[in-house]
């Protein structure tokens, strides 16, 4: 497989820019001609292997910091915008949207943030909610989509927290024979906090008058651990947490409310899981989800998730997909290190094995899928339970799916008997109906919207329509 080509523009400009270089001097420290250097920083060229070690050697340059997985997370989500029927006459190349990620990554989040707000204020009006007449009415990002725009731009992956997380790990004894006793002492000692456990729906309540903390007897032992864990990081990082919220700029007081729990909750899988044990119990288990979450006293959801932010600069893992959706097809979760990127609005592929999970329950369903791009992926799916802990309590039921492309699946135990070299083994999957290439899918459900469509009332085919180039 061919290398991809590198084009960092921007970055080479503000590296130039950080150092007071003229172009004329930084090009003659990177060994290359000033209009060499001009079309690279302006994205006609990409960026040469000795331009890379010169950076690295001029500049003390982290030459891991030059990834092409931003741009392209940027290009998925810019290409499912101008699938909106509203562009429908802007016919935009991709070129085009690479060209502007690449150059104008700013310009591109900026017009990404315009687009989902016309969705929101299309959304309201459609479901008649009172905009007109409310004073909360203005369109602007849900705190929700803004944190999970937050985490997907950070590619899952807070170097800061998880660092601190896995010192945390250390100290408290989290990888000893008896996890759940270490952190419990550890609060003990440390904050003077005592734990019990009592019948209740909320997972975790701290009362900081009487110092208490209190879990739910009705969740699993991994559950208790992780909550201890994430009432640590509120106890003992709360600085980090909010230095971290202030790098985000939210636009709202709820969604700083919201990721500072999700940065807790990322502290508690990056403590539950810390970074080097955990990717070296990866790698000689073969990625097995079932005897990393029995290792570390983890859920299977938690070992899936954390796989897929596995992106330490210098000691990166395989680049995993995970997502989560629930009965009805919404994703709930969703990140990719790969280039699958998912759909920001709506459902998954109907093709996707994801969906299957839940007809299988406790049980792995391994595919074998292409994307229209041509690259292909091995993925996993599983269903995941939360009982309510009583008769007449609900069970939250939702599907996983873990995935990675075909080059890395040869370090995954679900791969060994799969026939990875037969083309044909490999079921087409897309991203969403809506901007999914494919002209003979049986599972469509909405024709694309950037392609012309033809009707014959006199002939039907798997689909009621035509789909023009």
């Amino acid at each position: 497989m061919l290398a991809q080509k590198l084009y960092a523009g921007v970055t080479l400009r503000e590296t130039r820019l950080k150092h007071g270089l003229t172009q004329k001097d930084f090009a003659s420290k990177l060994g290359v001609s000033l209009p060499y250097l001009n079309q690279m920083e302006n994205n006609h060229r990409p960026i040469s292997t000795t331009v890379v070690l010169a950076l690295a050697h001029e500049f003390s340059f982290d030459v891991t910091q030059l990834s092409v997985g931003e741009s392209e997370r940027i290009v998925a989500d810019m290409r499912e915008a101008l699938a909106d029927p509203v562009f429908s006459d802007a016919q935009t190349p991709i070129a085009d949207m690479q060209l502007t990620a690449s150059n104008a990554p700013a310009l591109a989040r900026a017009f990404l943030e315009l687009h989902r707000a016309y969705r929101q204020g299309q959304e309201r009006l459609a479901s008649l909610d009172e905009a007109l007449g409310r004073e909360d009415s203005g369109i602007s990002p849900s705190p929700w989509e803004e944190v999970r725009d937050f985490f997907h731009y950070c590619d899952n992956y807070i170097d800061s927290i998880d660092r601190v997380a896995e010192s945390y790990a250390a100290d408290a004894g989290i990888l000893g024979p008896n996890p759940l006793s270490s952190t419990r002492d550890w609060l003990m000692d440390k904050h003077n906090i005592h734990l019990k456990t009592e019948n209740s729906a909320k997972l975790r309540h701290y009362d900081p008058a009487s110092k208490t903390l209190t879990l739910s007897a009705q969740t699993t032992q991994a559950s208790h651990l992780f909550q201890i864990t994430h009432q640590t990081a509120l106890l003992e990082h709360n600085d980090l947490l909010e230095a971290t919220l202030d790098f985000a700029n939210f636009h709202t007081s709820e969604a700083r409310a919201i990721c500072k729990i999700g940065l807790a909750n990322y502290f508690a899988g990056a403590a539950v899981l810390p970074y080097g044990h955990f990717l070296q119990a990866a790698q000689e288990n073969r990625h097995d989800l079932e005897v990393l979450a029995a290792r570390f006293n983890a859920s299977i959801e938690q070992v899936a998730h954390r796989l897929s932010t596995m992106q330490r600069k210098g000691l990166k893992g395989i680049p995993f997909f995970f997502v989560r959706v629930d009965q009805a097809g919404t994703i709930t979760k969703r990140h990719s290190a790969t280039r699958l990127q998912f759909a920001r609005f709506g459902g998954a592929c109907p093709l996707w094995n994801v969906h299957r999970a839940f007809e299988t329950p406790g049980q792995f369903i391994r595919q074998l899928a292409e994307t229209p791009d041509g690259l292909q992926y091995l993925c996993l799916a599983r269903d995941v339970s939360k009982p309510g802990g009583a008769y007449r309590a609900p069970t939250r039921r939702y599907a996983i799916g873990l995935g990675c492309e075909i080059r890395h699946a040869k370090t995954l135990i679900y791969a060994d008997d799969l026939d990875i070299s037969n083309r044909k083994a490999f079921e087409p999957i897309g991203i969403s109906c809506r901007i999914c290439e494919r002209h003979n899918c049986h599972q469509r459900s909405v024709p694309p919207l950037e392609r012309h469509l033809t009707v014959d009332p006199n002939s039907r085919g798997i689909l009621p329509y035509g789909i023009g180039d």
